[in-house]
């Protein structure tokens, strides 16, 4: 009996807790609205700054990750079944080719990348009078089935008689339990660790991680975003950009190199692969991103394209101007000796 009063005045208490933060209601919505769209209060010169969603840096990745369908469709570990063969006119193999581009084209659609969402510590109220009445924290969890889980209202009372909200990774937990996601775990998986990385890492299954990572864990995570980091600052170390090119973790794997101003290891992997295009590109990107840069400044008072855009970041930004150079002068002869012939 004790303990139905208990549980009977800790939900009046959560009520009224509710009642209360009802003429706050469209101040939450909002925050949580803009929350989850990645927008922030920021500083003027980080606002002019190019985001992540914007439709140029949006191009620029997309173009730059590329489209390989064979790399896209690949086969995948499933059941064994027998193999179709159709036959088909030409007319009907560019339909088929076409329908395949678009479904590629949804396959490579970039992951979002979000600042680390800021910690929950906000007490609601502080009911001494509840101090001891329960050994165990009660957890209230709207679970309206249409209430968007960011909005979601949930409360933790502790033991001590304090109500608060819940912290993300509370609402994480609870929110897996009572609206399960398919292939998330409420404890995640034991290849995040950073010793199991490693070994995942050396058998190059960055693509895998990445995928397994976008499952568990929310954008806006310290988790997701360590991850992240890891599986790029390997890449970048042993040059595996290969490993991700014309998959959905490209653009997100540029974009972070770009930020970091350590490009130099991707440009020179797109040279050496004749993909001069997407180095343009690249460089463009990193003028976009960091306008003040000698590099930006004089290839826009020079109004360079091409080649000599190219040539303007070896010697003003890049630390590897030499593979650059080096790399650029081996394409000229190559052309060169091609029209000769």
């Amino acid at each position: 009996m004790a303990a139905l009063r208990s549980a009977r005045c800790l939900f009046r208490s959560y009520l009224r807790v509710k009642n209360i933060q009802k003429d706050k209601e469209a101040a939450l919505r909002w925050s949580s609205r803009t929350f989850s769209s990645g927008t922030q209060e920021k500083s003027p010169s980080d606002s002019e700054k190019p985001k992540f969603t914007d439709a140029a840096v949006q191009d620029i990745l997309k173009r730059i990750t590329g489209l390989d369908l064979q790399k896209v469709f690949r086969p995948i570990k499933d059941e064994l079944k027998l193999p179709s063969y159709k036959l088909m006119t030409d007319e009907q193999l560019q339909r088929a080719t076409d329908v395949a581009t678009e479904q590629a084209l949804k396959r490579l659609q970039m992951p979002p990348v979000l600042p680390e969402r800021k910690p929950i510590n906000d007490v609601l109220c502080d009911d001494k009078f509840l101090d001891g009445m329960a050994t165990t924290k009660y957890v209230f969890t709207d679970i309206t089935y249409d209430v968007p889980h960011r909005e979601r209202f949930i409360v933790v009372r502790e033991t001590n008689g304090t109500l608060r909200k819940a912290t993300w990774e509370e609402r994480d937990r609870l929110i897996q339990v009572y609206f399960p996601r398919q292939g998330r775990k409420i404890v995640p998986q034991s290849i995040f660790k950073e010793e199991n990385l490693k070994m995942v890492f050396s058998k190059d299954r960055h693509e895998d991680v990445l995928d397994l990572c976008l499952v568990q864990f929310e954008p806006d995570t310290s988790e997701y975003i360590r991850v992240h980091v890891a599986v790029y600052e390997d890449m970048d170390k042993h040059g595996k950009y290969e490993l991700l090119r014309s998959t959905r973790h490209f653009g997100g794997l540029a974009w972070y190199l770009v930020n970091a101003r350590r490009v130099d290891g991707l440009l020179v992997d797109m040279l050496q692969k004749d993909l001069l295009q997407d180095a343009v590109s690249l460089v463009c990107l990193f003028h976009m991103v960091h306008p003040h840069s000698e590099s930006a400044q004089e290839a826009s008072s020079r109004q360079a394209a091409g080649t000599d855009l190219l040539k303007i970041y070896a010697q003003r930004e890049s630390q590897r101007a030499g593979y650059i150079e080096l790399a650029l002068q081996a394409r000229e002869q190559g052309v060169e000796k091609s029209s000769a012939a």
